[in-house]
């Protein structure tokens, strides 16, 4: 039932993750509620998973700590607010070390990104600011850390459960 579960709540957090990437390229915004049920979902996936209180504890400190760095980076102009929260709604999914993994894939695909719409930007002599829509890049690391492990691990658990 864990592992069931585990990929049901998977599924619905890869597709919480297409829908931030899409209204993020269409409004460049985040819906609080989506970033809010996002949360909300995790503590139900740590049930899942089976996670005692010191796993539930470090998911909660990487979320804090991922908070309280992303929202400096928000108050000098460097990432949106939506990005921030989440960013830090993920932090409560995803194990610390892939935490860590996911921030290198996100800044890997938001660097090349940028170079793409910044060519497209030039390419149509667009005089205003350029907007990256960094949920694309998040969604793209979420789901790349979902693909690289945590299916792995579900189907390793199932095979052996």
């Amino acid at each position: 039932m864990g592992v069931s579960l585990s990929y049901g709540l998977l599924g619905g957090l890869a597709i919480a993750l297409l829908v931030a990437a899409v209204t993020d390229t269409r409004r460049r915004q985040i819906d609080n509620g989506l970033n809010l049920a996002i949360a909300l979902c995790a503590p139900l996936f740590w049930w899942a998973q089976g996670l005692g209180l010191v796993d539930i504890g470090w998911q909660l400190g990487v979320a804090v700590g991922a908070f309280a760095v992303l929202t400096g980076l928000f108050a000098v102009g460097a990432m949106g607010g939506g990005d921030v929260k989440l960013l830090t709604a993920l932090a409560l999914w995803i194990k610390p070390l892939w935490f860590a993994h996911l921030l290198i894939v996100m800044a890997l695909a938001g660097g090349i990104l940028t170079v793409v719409l910044a060519f497209w930007h030039i390419a149509r002599r667009q005089r205003e600011k350029l907007a990256i829509p960094y949920g694309i890049a998040i969604a793209i690391a979420g789901l790349w850390i979902l693909a690289a492990d945590y299916l792995p691990q579900l189907s390793a658990g199932g095979a052996a459960g």
